[in-house]
């Protein structure tokens, strides 16, 4: 009778890091493209050693090799069950946890800035951050109003500090 196995860490990594060597490369290639159709100034009698995608270009050679390298050693690794356990993984409260921070994070970054206030935008995330991770991502029952509380009472501050911060006393221009 054949019991199905769990699979094992290493099974699991390897399977990881195959899609991880995956997106290094196709990282890699896509800076090597773009820095090689950077403009090279000749014209303006630029030398070769100078032009400004020769740093991009040389980084993005070495990321590929490294992807590269990651992807032949674990395509080689005995990886029985490896995408299952992989998957299984996706599944979990941490990574539930990730994917609404990167959810909050792009919705801060591609809508709240520009459409608000930086300031105001960063009150936002820091509250709805705060509010979502101590109500509804909480690990035991926690009190709404008090998490309400703290929620507001934070995301002043924060909002507040990091525009006095940046735009008065560096003298940086938030966005």
């Amino acid at each position: 009778m054949d019991v199905p196995t769990e699979p094992n860490e290493t099974a699991v990594r390897a399977r990881a890091d195959l899609l991880t060597s995956i997106v290094l490369v196709a990282l890699g290639l896509t800076i090597f493209y773009l820095s090689w159709t950077m403009p090279r100034l000749e014209a303006r009698h630029i030398h070769p050693a100078t032009i400004p995608g020769l740093v991009p270009l040389i980084l993005s050679v070495a990321l590929t090799l490294c992807g590269t390298l990651l992807a032949w050693r674990s395509w080689h690794i005995e990886a029985e069950g490896g995408w299952r356990g992989l998957a299984a993984v996706f599944t979990t409260r941490q990574a539930m946890r990730v994917l609404v921070i990167l959810g909050l994070a792009l919705v801060h970054t591609l809508i709240l800035v520009g459409w608000l206030p930086f300031w105001a935008a960063a009150m936002l995330f820091i509250f709805a951050f705060i509010m979502i991770f101590e109500i509804w991502m909480a690990d035991g029952p926690v009190s709404p109003l008090s998490s309400l509380a703290w929620a507001i009472a934070i995301a002043v501050l924060g909002g507040g500090g990091i525009y006095l911060v940046f735009e008065r006393i560096f003298l940086v221009r938030l966005p």
